[in-house]
């Protein structure tokens, strides 16, 4: 059987990637003077602020079907957990009215 990872850790990874990949090619453009660099020794944070900057509308748009996924997924653990915890607080509710009458 082939280990499949979960939705949330499959995007994590491919958000991740698209940042390194941003974060690179930015820098070549930087070491390129395409884009101006950063002051002094701020060459990386600038760099590192503007892969952010970009990566965010990127992966919005780039990976809107692995997001969601993953939202599917937390949406049916949510409504697991809600529904196992109605579950217990009506037992409990239960205990708590027989070992009153009782």
């Amino acid at each position: 059987m082939r280990w499949k990872p979960s939705p949330m850790l499959r995007y994590t990874w491919l958000r991740a990637g698209l940042f390194v990949v941003c974060f690179a090619v930015i820098w070549g453009l930087v070491d390129l003077r395409v884009l101006p660099a950063g002051l002094g020794s701020s060459n990386l944070l600038w760099v590192l602020l503007l892969s952010l900057v970009i990566t965010a509308p990127l992966s919005y748009v780039l990976l809107r079907g692995v997001r969601d996924d993953a939202s599917a997924q937390i949406s049916q653990r949510i409504d697991r957990s809600r529904a196992a915890f109605a579950a217990k607080k009506a037992d409990e509710d239960e205990a708590d009215d027989a070992a009153r009458t009782g």
